[in-house]
């Protein structure tokens, strides 16, 4: 049985109404994969000519179902996602690439489904083989129990240290008719993201071609998911998948090839909001966390050079117990962009807690209030903003602080 946690306490209040979308449906089981008593296998149906887009993990040891769907994703069709926690199917060897093709084989048989539009992710533990077999007891029920509004109980599936299930919708206009977007997402540790973060799935009824929704979800990716960290460590078994049934066509909606088409303007925008609404909820579940981070780094040699200090900042422990502290330590964001690799002048580094500005020009701000910015630092949003003061390169990125739970929860993780 998995361990009960406590919800972490930047979780949501409560979740969003997720409209049906038509043309995807879902369904969840126990199968026993690693935990018992819990749902652990997620299955998404989606109906004939559904487009598929999709970014992995750079990891340069990927997990098995990571293969197979880089693989497949050439084709640009779906029709089923079979997803399990508990168990990676990564570093498993042949034995990895033997068990997906089994699992596929066997979601194919219940489906009907081919092969080349069947995706497939595991998450949980690296290093031990999957039971495919697991899948074969509860895949008729998945496939008859699937359901349109089944997407909030999909995502509690695919949980492993999560401690609440990441949903997001939003509505955006085509040529005047109303499409929706959902998407789930699970990641709570291992969380440094290399194209997006563990695994996350968004679905839409708009109809647009593989082609252009591979381009939008590259573009997405770099604002929302790719710009949170959590612990620094990139998994093996990141996936972030985009699929469209096209039956807002019914409504009218045009289908579109070229992600140029400016009809899609309003689409990209509501799927830029989606991704980050998911992300943000990422970092929110960090293993451990008690506060939310955002920093913004600007006055940088350039874009690429903000995020590279941002990241810096964002991944330093000592930057992060700090806050974990309630610790205003502007000593240690300076240490962490010194170290970044990018242009930085020490005497022209201007550093804000919130709005209180507490080092300015190589030095203490004279109007530092020790009193004040200890008061702020209580609280669970902290918002971090440095100033390089040589160009105009900004980013902004997201993270959390680093607490003794963090240590608990990894120290335990495969007891």
């Amino acid at each position: 049985m998995a361990k009960p946690v406590p919800v972490s306490p930047l979780a949501p209040k409560s979740y969003p109404e997720l409209p049906v979308i038509e043309g995807v449906r879902f369904a969840t089981a126990e199968a026993g994969i690693r935990y018992k008593g819990r749902t652990d296998v997620m299955l998404a149906l989606m109906d004939k000519g559904t487009q598929a887009a999709g970014v992995f993990t750079r990891s340069k040891c990927p997990s098995a179902p990571v293969d197979w769907c880089r693989a497949k994703l050439k084709g640009g069709k779906a029709r089923a996602l079979l997803v399990n926690s508990g168990n990676a199917n990564a570093f498993t060897g042949k034995t990895g690439a033997k068990s997906t093709k089994q699992t596929a084989d066997i979601a194919a048989k219940a489906t009907g489904a081919p092969l080349g539009e069947i995706f497939l992710a595991s998450t949980g533990v690296i290093g031990e083989p999957l039971d495919a077999g697991k899948f074969d007891g509860v895949m008729d029920d998945l496939v008859k129990n699937a359901d349109p509004s089944g997407l909030l109980e999909a995502a509690r599936a695919i949980m492993t240290t999560d401690t609440f299930p990441k949903v997001a919708t939003a509505v955006a206009q085509i040529d005047g008719v109303d499409v929706i977007i959902n998407g789930m997402a699970k990641g709570a540790g291992m969380i440094a993201p290399d194209m997006a973060t563990m695994l996350s799935y968004v679905f839409t009824d708009a109809p647009i071609a593989a082609q252009a929704l591979q381009a939008m979800l590259s573009k997405s990716v770099q604002g929302s998911f790719n710009a949170i960290t959590v612990d620094s460590d990139t998994s093996t078994s990141d996936t972030l998948m985009l699929f469209a049934t096209g039956t807002a066509a019914k409504r009218g909606a045009p289908r579109i090839a070229d992600a140029a088409d400016r009809r899609l303007a309003g689409f990209k925008r509501a799927l830029d909001t989606v991704l980050l609404d998911l992300a943000h909820q990422v970092v929110r579940d960090g293993e451990g966390c008690r506060k939310f981070v955002e920093i913004v780094v600007e006055g940088a040699a350039s874009a690429a050079a903000a995020k590279r200090i941002a990241l810096s900042i964002a991944n330093s422990p000592l930057v992060k117990t700090a806050i974990a502290g309630e610790d205003a330590n502007w000593g240690r964001v300076v240490m962490a962009v010194g170290k970044a690799g990018e242009k930085a002048d020490r005497d022209l580094l201007a550093i804000w807690f919130g709005g209180f500005r507490v080092a300015h020009k190589g030095l203490r701000d004279p109007g530092y209030d020790e009193q004040q910015v200890s008061a702020y630092m209580r609280g669970d949003k902290i918002d971090l903003r440095v100033d390089i003061g040589l160009g105009k390169g900004r980013a902004t990125v997201w993270t959390c602080d680093l607490t003794k739970e963090y240590v608990a929860i990894n120290g335990d993780y495969r007891s």
